[in-house]
């Protein structure tokens, strides 16, 4: 079929359905909801047999609906109406949830209902599970409407009328009509709230619009929150001799600061300050710079496995974590442990949304080089839960006091990651991708020696939708060694998501598995084992080494690396201002004012359709 999607923007989900469906053999086309005008004509342009909204803020215009077959996507369960249906359901502690596929109808979220999957609802934010339950659940469903879309034109079948469905279902299973979640509804009382509240406060927030709040008496909104443990509490106490006072901030980790609460404490990873020049998503250590520079800093183990080793860089303002039990350890962005045979070692580096700042980067280096001193044979690098790697930290570029030098520092250090990763010849890597991997993080990936991909995954290896950037990462090295020089032309050019499978099979990914979390996790460390034990892993790391030498004498890395500096240092500082109008609007969050002609292929020049039979209803 030609489908339509008709979404606010390009997010994960929209990214996901477009790369699938394509791969399922319909024709996509994009179009974001920026005017009824010009959704009608894109309609009119691309004559699609139907219209999937993935991802709207507002109701579709009736002169669309009653026309064509529009299908909306809600990430709820029947029954379950309004804007806020997973936010409410986070925040309320609902154990499952689920996606429902409805036909556009006038009530918004009150149509027939097409399809609908269920998920279990885990502990965490509601950003996190938009990217994995959410989307997976809402292409299951996606693929069982259209599925009946032939069906529904030859009158062999109808979608159930909401009304219908709701007297059907048992009691308990469907949801009801829930009213815009409100700051109101969100606010946090430090003296009463209980740590868990304050969690799924934030969590039903993160993403967006974050919970309303102040520090250091400044208003502001926060995300990004992981419990603290009581041994970190108390080391805070400690190391500042003041008074848990519920609210009271007292140290600091990652760009995270250590709030109390009513019965614990917990980490606020990132906040959008209220005043100020930077009204947006900001490490909360940069956000509240001169706030936060008096706190002491609480390391964290890098390495779980044991308090006995001070795994940690220190420098004027890091001191050597206090010993603590295991299961004491708490959040950080970077952790390091071994299998229990000490053969595998996997390092886990989770930043928020994937980007990475230059501390984080200098702070990965750090610990690729303590993983360099273990005695293991493999080293499997894990990314995050919800990401691999974004690449370089736009908003904290966006946010120095010179954004083109910041950005000079930042890309040198994700480099410097890359580096690390490209010489490290004594043993073999491996790129774990978990989550989605876009821009300079694809190619952070193509610095290990294997890459293994959750089959979800999807990809985005290209700079050009950021201002037309050049990119670095060593990229002119690493991509046309893996998928020679044509493929690697190509993939630079393409500026779409590309699924695992497709990654796969043109040579980014060595491998694609994994239905779920859990089946990737246990597949992963059974390969990883595998590879580690394989009589032939000596001949494999000495055949790596030889051709590293090898490669180094036929052309040095610092000849690529100056390569591709030159030419970013051209979109840093030079005369074309396109990367920096481009990272300041993806900041910023600017509407969209078009959509752009890659994603709209029906306003491609020259488009054109035959009739096709059947249009409309």
């Amino acid at each position: 079929m030609r489908i339509l999607l008709l979404t606010h923007s390009f997010n994960g989900l929209t990214q996901r359905l477009f790369a699938e469906l394509a791969a399922d053999g319909h024709q996509l086309s994009v179009e974001f909801d920026i005017a009824n005008a010009v959704a009608e004509e894109a309609v009119a342009l691309f004559r699609p047999d139907v219209v999937v909204a993935p991802f709207l803020k507002r109701a579709v215009p009736e002169s669309i609906w009653s026309r064509h077959l529009v299908l909306i996507v809600h990430p709820g369960i029947v029954g379950d109406r309004g804007p806020s249906a997973l936010d409410w359901a986070i925040q309320r502690g609902a154990r499952e949830w689920g996606v429902t596929v409805l036909q556009a109808e006038a009530e918004m979220d009150a149509g027939p209902v097409w399809a609908t999957e269920r998920f279990a609802l885990r502990e965490a934010t509601k950003a996190s599970l938009y990217r994995d339950e959410v989307t997976g659940a809402a292409l299951a469903a996606v693929r069982a409407a259209l599925a009946r879309v032939p069906a529904w034109r030859a009158g062999a079948w109808a979608p159930t009328p909401l009304a219908e469905w709701l007297a059907r279902a048992a009691p308990g299973t469907t949801g009801a009509l829930h009213r815009s979640m409100t700051q109101r509804d969100r606010a946090i009382d430090w003296e009463r709230d209980a740590t868990a509240v304050v969690l799924a406060r934030i969590r039903a927030a993160d993403g967006f619009p974050g919970v309303a709040d102040t520090l250091f008496e400044v208003p502001c909104h926060l995300f990004d929150a992981h419990a603290a443990t009581a041994g970190e509490l108390a080391e805070a106490v400690a190391a500042t001799g003041r008074v848990a006072a519920p609210g009271a901030v007292l140290a600091r980790r990652d760009g995270a600061l250590l709030r109390v609460t009513r019965d614990g404490a917990l980490w606020i990873g990132h906040v959008k300050r209220g005043d100020g020049e930077h009204r947006f998503k900001l490490p909360a250590t940069l956000a509240f710079a001169a706030e936060a520079a008096g706190l002491p800093v609480l390391d964290a183990p890098l390495m779980h496995a044991g308090a006995e080793h001070d795994e940690r860089p220190h420098g004027p303002d890091r001191r050597p974590p206090l010993a603590r039990a295991a299961d004491d350890l708490g959040w950080s962005e970077l952790a390091y442990r071994e299998s229990a045979d000490g053969a595998v070692g996997f390092l886990a580096f989770d930043f928020y949304n994937g980007a990475m700042s230059t501390a984080q980067c200098e702070r990965l280096v750090a610990a690729i080089d303590f993983a360099r001193t273990r005695p293991t044979r493999v080293l499997v690098l894990e990314g995050g839960r919800d990401f691999w790697s974004n690449g370089i930290h736009l908003n904290t570029i966006e946010a120095a006091a010179s954004p083109a030098d910041e950005s000079w520092g930042n890309i040198n250090a994700i480099d410097d990651v890359c580096l690390a990763l490209i010489t490290l010849t004594d043993r073999l890597t491996v790129a774990a991708l978990r989550g989605n991997a876009g821009a300079g993080g694809c190619f952070l990936a193509l610095a290990a020696d294997l890459v293994w991909a959750r089959e979800s995954v999807v990809l985005n290896p290209h700079y050009k939708n950021m201002g037309n950037l050049f990119g670095s990462e060593y990229w002119t090295y690493l991509l046309p060694r893996r998928v020679g020089a044509d493929a690697g032309r190509r993939v630079m050019a393409n500026r779409l998501p590309l699924r695992a499978r497709e990654a796969e099979a043109v040579g980014l990914v060595d491998a694609a598995f994994g239905a779920d979390r859990a089946g990737f996790d246990a597949e992963l460390a059974q390969r990883a084992a595998v590879l580690a034990t394989d009589p032939e892993l000596a001949a494999r790391i000495a055949e790596k080494a030889r051709r590293r030498a090898e490669d180094e004498a036929a052309k040095p890395l610092a000849a690529y690396r100056a390569e591709e500096l030159a030419a970013m240092r051209r979109n840093f500082y030079g005369f074309d201002p396109s990367y920096h109008v481009a990272r300041y609007h993806f900041v910023l969050k600017s509407p969209h004012s078009w959509t752009p002609r890659h994603l709209a292929r029906h306003r491609e020049l020259g488009w054109r359709v035959p009739e096709p039979a059947g249009v409309g209803q």
